[in-house]
Formats: C-alpha cells, structure tokens, sequence
C-alpha cells in the first residue's frame, strides 16, 4: 500500500477561499483504495461552518516547539466521502472570520502549520511515503522534512512534492523575523535556499527542497520559465526544470453537470442540448431583465475583477462590442474601477448588458447552462477552471492562449472542423474583438458547425480521474525511484 499525505491551508468542503480547495478536496477520492492511502491535512479554523467542526473527533495533543516558544497542538479527524481528514488545533493561530489575514500573522501561522502537521504524523500512526504539499503557506514542509525531521527512523524515507497554484503568492517576509519564528539555522537563509532579494521567501524554500514540483498545467509549466510569467523566480524554475511538471486540473464532474444541476430551469446533456438549453437562456433573460430573445448570441463571464483576468482589454473594446447583436451577463466582484465600468454600460445598454456585482453560486450555474459562449481574456492563467465548466456545459469558451487556458480549450478550425472554443494570442483588446466576432459569426451563419463544436465541447474530459492518473504516475515514480 502506498502512502500519501496532502498539507494544505484549504479543502473543499471545509473551507475554500479559491482553486486550491477544490484541488485538495477531490483529488484524493480519485486514487484506487486498494493501491493508494490518500490522506489530507489542514488547519482547523474558527470560520469553520458548526456543521464540520460539529463531526470532528478529538484524536490527541501535544505541545510543540516552535522556535523558543511552545505551542499547543490538537489533532481531529474525520472521514469525509470515504477520505480521511485530520485538522491542526490552535486557537492562537487559527481564530479570525477568515482563513487568511495580514501577512506578517500568516507568516507565523503557516510556519506553525507546517511543522505541527510533520509533528502530528507519529501521533496519528500514518508515515506517508509523500509528503505533498501546496503553495507558499506549505512551502515550509520540505524544508524541516530535510532539517529536523530528517534524524529520526519514522521520517527518514519521507518524499516531498510541492504543487504551485499560483507563483505569484509566495509567502515573502523580513529574513530576521522568519530565522527567529522557524528556529531554522542561518545557513538555510542563503541565496541558493530560502533568501530571495533580500527576504525569506517560503515558496522558494519548497521549491528548493522538494523532490518533486508540480504546477496546474503544461503551458504554466513552461512559462513560469520566462522573466514575465516567473515573478522573480524564473531562474530557480529554470534550475529545477528537470523536476518540474505540470499536471491540468480538473473539475467535480457529479456537481457541475448540465444533467442533473438543480440550479437549471431544464437540465440537459450531450443528446438533448439542442432541445432544452435555450430554454435556460430564456429563464435567465427573464431574471435578469434582458430582451427575451432565444436567438440573441448570450456571451457569459463569471470571475473576479482584477487585472489580471483581463478586464482592462473588456474595458477599451466595450462600447465597441455592444453594438454587436450579443448579450453580456457579468456576475463577480474585485476592483472597483472595473465593477463601476460594469455597472456604467449596464445602465447604457441595459437591454444587453447584466452587470452583477456580488457572488452567487446559483446565478453562476445559470451563466454555465444558459449562455452560448464565456469570455476569459487573462493576462496569465495558472490552469483556471471556469473554462472546464463551461465547456462542460456546451458554452464555448473565448479565451486568450496562457497557462491552462492554453492547455484546454481547442480553438476552432473551419478548414477540419476541430476545436472546443476560440482564442487568440497577444495581450490585445481588437485581437480579443476579432475573435470574439469570429464567434458571433460562426454561431449567427453558420449554425451547424458552431453545434458541433458544442458536441466537442461537451464530449471533452476534464473530470479529476484524468488529473489523478497523472499524479500517479509521479507518485509511483517517485516512490520507486
């Protein structure tokens, strides 16, 4: 039987702040039982729902060193759809309404997490033959893997992998603060270990010291390779190429389903969409006051507004693009200038345009099952999972080609009828125009082909069995190696 322990910060369905806890939470359901112990380990918040924390078992306690400090560590558990869960105690560190705080505090509660999470293992009798860990707030575990737990027979044998979800968190602090709360000596502080630019940089300490890397797709792999994508790290990426992968990931396939989604006013799949998915484009026009029209070409984005998701090319081309016979339904909030600029052209075309400035779960469903295309023109793209949602659901998506973007949407090609969706190339806003009228123009004049992408679409797998096979393959290589 093979072994693997995940440390992670999040983990659906306990508590999800972005992609990282949809990743923690689902992949480890997909490994064979027989062949593989996948277990998952993460902090136990105060902001937890009473639900949870009501069906977790007090297993144990310990008092941990940390650094000249000792500090008090539970440990529960609970098993979670045939997966066993374990939660790291300590009101001091874990209190707050959220997961994550000010970054100096975050700095010595992940510290904490990482070495009490090692600490836990001969407590809870589980020796994992991987440690895998994710992003910065874990990027500790490698490091004390190849400190202090390195001595001892229980630790000695221990693989770790990192997994990066996004570079661009990395977990950065003053170099004296970070010596002083790990209790780490000075040589680990060193350009070729935890030091970058002057600061301790937790990211890179896991990067360094981990026996394996993974990133959450092939072309994000490749381009946190180049100074632009790299965030200052790109020569470390570039050093360690030889151990670094990238692996897509994918989406729960029984709660995303065009089929049975409760949030649908018709539920529909791969043989019946031409019949019963316009019926939702219509609930949805209804709902939200846009002209009632099963023809009209309804585009969709559901995302955070930030620069970084491309909302800055939206805004230069958007005049421009509501004069074309498309609907535009918005749902997601972020920076202000953005939701403000939604909110202005709602008010201008408010036949058009739906500007919904808050979250919704159910509204988000909505966008999947009614509209015909989703728009996603980000300026990079780690693996992104709205994409495999609405490909899912026969809406195609129109990205730009970065990241997991790249990796898993198909753009159309008319000449051998081939393709999930649409994309373009450059940082561009009349790049991003032209294809989003080529789009317009498939799916207003030539009816049958822009179907047939949709039959593509909703043929692809983007299910977690896919991804997991992957993480198996380096698992056993890993292990065997």
């Amino acid at each position: 039987m093979k072994r693997v322990l995940f440390v992670a910060s999040e983990a659906v369905p306990f508590i999800k702040t972005g992609g990282l806890a949809d990743v923690v939470g689902s992949l480890p359901k997909c490994f064979d039982k027989e062949e593989y112990d996948v277990r998952v380990i993460i902090p136990k918040y105060m902001c937890m729902k009473d639900e949870w924390k009501n069906q977790m078992k007090y297993l144990g306690h310990f008092y941990m060193d940390l650094s000249w400090r000792s500090q008090y560590v539970g440990i529960l558990e609970m098993e979670y759809d045939g997966v066993q869960f374990y939660f790291i105690d300590n009101e001091y560190y874990f209190a707050g309404p959220k997961p994550y705080g000010n970054i100096y505090e975050d700095i010595e509660k992940f510290a904490f997490f990482s070495k009490a999470a090692l600490s836990a293992l001969p407590v809870i009798d589980f020796r994992p033959d991987i440690v895998h860990c994710h992003d910065w707030q874990t990027g500790l575990v490698p490091v004390f893997l190849k400190d202090r737990f390195h001595e001892g027979e229980f630790f000695a044998h221990m693989k770790s992998v990192i997994t990066i979800h996004n570079l661009k968190f990395q977990g950065i602090w003053d170099m004296k603060t970070v010596k002083d709360i790990t209790g780490l000596p000075a040589y680990y502080f060193t350009p070729d270990k935890l030091e970058a630019y002057g600061d301790a940089n937790y990211l890179k300490g896991g990067i360094v010291y981990a026996d394996a890397i993974t990133t959450v797709s092939k072309t994000y792999a490749e381009e946190i390779k180049t100074p632009f994508y790299g965030e200052k790290l790109d020569g470390l990426m570039r050093a360690r190429a030889n151990s670094l992968r990238g692996i897509v990931n994918g989406i729960d396939y029984e709660e995303y389903n065009p089929k049975t989604d409760q949030y649908l006013e018709k539920n529909y799949d791969i043989e019946t969409w031409r019949k019963e998915k316009n019926k939702n484009k219509l609930a949805l026009q209804r709902e939200l006051g846009l002209e009632e029209d099963k023809k009209a070409m309804m585009i969709g984005i559901v995302s955070r507004l930030t620069d970084q998701k491309g909302f800055d090319l939206i805004a230069y081309v958007m005049d421009e693009l509501c004069q074309d016979a498309v609907q535009l339904v918005v749902l997601g909030t972020g920076e202000e200038k953005y939701e403000n600029m939604f909110r202005h052209f709602d008010w201008k075309y408010s036949h058009k345009v739906s500007a919904n400035i808050f979250y919704s779960e159910a509204l988000s469903h909505k966008i999947y099952g009614a509209c015909d295309a989703f728009l996603m023109p980000s300026l990079f793209e780690p693996c992104g999972l709205s994409q495999l949602m609405s490909l899912r659901y026969g809406t195609l998506p129109i990205v730009r080609e970065t990241g997991g973007l790249k990796d898993t949407v198909e753009p159309y090609n008319e000449y051998e009828n081939t393709g999930t969706g649409f994309s373009f190339s450059n940082y561009n806003a009349h790049e991003m125009l032209n294809t989003i009228r080529y789009a317009e123009k498939i799916y207003y004049d030539k009816k049958r082909d822009w179907n047939k992408i949709v039959d593509r679409a909703m043929a692809a797998d983007f299910s977690w069995n896919a991804s997991a096979a992957q993480y198996k393959e380096m698992y056993d290589w890993l292990i065997e190696g």
